[in-house]
């Protein structure tokens, strides 16, 4: 059994703040400065807040990056466990309430979320704060789900501050004072790390909101150093959008969520003139290795080197364990991964939990992946095991085609391009192992993280919406609308948006946004509902969108129709803000 050690543990993270002015700049939102001050002025009321609330754990989300951080501050200095959902879907809140004592932030009304007031006057005497207790169990997270149902994990903030301090030493120098934009989420643990604990605790400034979208990061890109959090799932479509955002001054791009496909690294390398620093880890283990390619974009090395403070080692079956100062013990910590180690790090060689068996034959689920990728008429492939009738148990597959398997499918149909993909199987593997479903999808469904998560694939299964499937019952295309405020000239609506909304199919798998076609559609058709509105559609002047409008969510939709200008203002808003506004111009037939 060989071994690779890494350096030994860092010093634990100190409540952050205390070597800063107070006109020192945490972070942007929409092009505004947030100053030390203002964010501690937050942190208090939190604080406040939460040390008057009955219980020790809560449920935070917040879309809104500073928000949440000063929150989840206040929580800890109020001695409060915060738990980390992935989303506000009425499922993960069910599951939620079981677990903790209330929500914070931005929850439906049903779950009674704690707001703090920013009205609210508090007394800072700007002095330091006592450091937080290293063994206090600060936070609980989830894994992504992508093997089986996500799972708790608790975390100590001494394991957060471990990694925070390992970051800072391995990438702090390369990096220097950049401002931090992301495309992915802090509601799970890299973002957690990299967009909220490592850049504020180390004085960087963070954009509040996510670049969801190519024009989004076009947008924010500030005139200064500025560093790209991103995802295999964003990084792989970045070289093929029309949008580039300006990378003069970009100074890293880290990646991690799974391996970035090197083409998909060598594109991003000539594109922004970086290649992505990649980051392997778990939910359970935090960051554990990094990699990037030589200097030479068009190779890589496919070699992981080890964080420092990390000692990796593999078992007889070639599975990875870790020991590591970002787990709670120094006990050996088996991974779901196989490797093999050598003088210049360790490369990954596949999932070692997705050997099943099906009639008492062992079948690797990964194996039968890596024929079907194999195949010209293949560009992505999952296999999964499903729970068929009379507890029968069989391989359903999940295929995104090549341009060659889409002209298959709708030139000779499913059955054509289903017996193609068997007979490429045939040959390497047990007869009982052929897949008995088969699901042909535009993309992979992924999550914030970039995981494709088995939730998503049996879904896929129940309600399937992809060419080559049959038909399933309509999904909604409209909110559900309450209304606030009539008069003859304004009306104000509550729009909850349903988390099964048909326009939500993939537009951007993994982080679904409502598309703004949509929002202003809607704001034409419920103000032609409320108001005689001439019937031509002329145009529509001052349109903006400012934040993003993701499933389950509330918003109020604010009509104002002007009869003698023939024009119908609308506005899109919630507690986090404004998201989209504009004017229509109307006439006659």
């Amino acid at each position: 059994m060989r071994e690779l050690s890494g350096a030994a543990p860092l010093d634990l993270l100190q409540l952050p703040f205390q070597d800063f002015p107070a006109d020192h700049v945490i972070g942007w939102r929409d092009d505004a400065a947030i100053t030390l001050r203002h964010f501690r002025a937050d942190i208090l009321r939190w604080s406040a807040l939460l040390q008057s609330a009955p219980g020790q754990r809560f449920a935070l989300f917040h879309q809104d990056t500073l928000h949440f951080a000063a929150a989840l501050f206040g929580a800890w200095r109020a001695g409060k466990t915060v738990y980390l959902p992935s989303d506000t879907l009425p499922a993960t809140c069910s599951l939620l309430q079981a677990q903790v004592d209330g929500f914070l932030g931005q929850f439906e009304p049903a779950w009674t979320a704690l707001q703090a007031d920013p009205h609210q006057p508090v007394v800072d005497d700007g002095h330091a704060w006592p450091a937080l207790a290293g063994d206090f169990p600060g936070l609980v997270v989830y894994t992504s789900g992508s093997t089986g149902q996500a799972q708790a994990i608790p975390k100590k903030l001494a394991q957060m501050a471990n990694e925070v301090a390992t970051l800072e030493a391995l990438f702090g120098a390369s990096i220097g004072t950049a401002d931090i934009l992301a495309t992915v989420s802090h509601q799970h643990i890299y973002g957690l790390l990299f967009k909220v604990l490592w850049p504020i605790s180390s004085g960087r400034a963070v954009h509040a909101q996510s670049a969801f979208f190519p024009e989004d990061l076009q947008r924010m890109v500030p005139a200064r150093p500025w560093v790209l959090l991103s995802s295999p799932a964003h990084l792989k479509r970045l070289p093929e959008q029309a949008t580039r955002p300006d990378t003069l001054q970009l100074r890293a791009i880290f990646s991690s969520g799974g391996p970035l496909p090197a083409a998909s690294a060598q594109q991003v390398a000539q594109m922004c003139g970086h290649r992505p620093l990649e980051i392997y880890g778990s939910s359970e283990t935090g960051g554990i290795a990094w990699r990037q390619p030589d200097a030479d974009p068009v190779q890589r090395r496919e070699h992981w080197q080890a964080m420092p403070g990390i000692a990796l080692r593999v078992d007889e079956d070639g599975q990875l364990e870790v020991r590591s100062p970002h787990l709670p013990d120094q006990q050996w910590f088996s991974m779901a991964d196989r490797a093999e180690l050598g003088a210049d790090g360790f490369v990954l060689r596949g999932r070692a939990d997705r050997i099943v068996k099906l009639e008492e034959k062992r079948i690797s689920l990964t194996g039968i992946e890596e024929l079907l990728a194999a195949s010209p008429l293949v560009a992505d492939a999952r296999v999964m095991v499903h729970q068929g009738k009379r507890s029968r148990q069989y391989i359903a597959s999940f295929v995104v085609p090549s341009q060659p398997g889409w002209d298959l499918l709708r030139g000779q149909g499913k059955l054509a391009l289903n017996g193609a993909l068997r007979t490429t199987l045939a040959g390497a593997i047990e007869g009982i192992a052929l897949p008995r479903l088969w699901r042909y999808l535009e993309a992979m469904p992924v999550n914030a993280q970039g995981k494709i998560t088995q939730s998503a694939l049996l879904a896929l299964l129940e309600s399937p919406t992809a060419p080559g499937v049959q038909p399933v019952p309509a999904a909604p295309t409209m909110p559900i609308v309450t209304p606030l405020q009539l008069t003859e000239q304004h009306v104000q609506l509550s729009l909850q948006v349903p988390a099964d909304l048909l326009y939500f199919n993939g537009h951007f798998p993994g982080a679904p946004i409502l598309p703004g076609v949509v929002q202003t559609d809607w704001a034409l058709a419920l103000g032609r509902r409320h108001f005689a509105l001439p019937p031509r559609f002329l145009g529509v002047n001052a349109l903006k969108f400012q934040r993003v409008i993701t499933p389950g969510m509330t918003v109020m939709l604010d009509l104002q129709y002007d009869a003698d200008k023939a024009t119908l203002a609308f506005r899109l808003h919630s507690e986090g803000g404004q998201h989209a506004s504009g004017r229509f111009l109307l006439g006659p037939p």
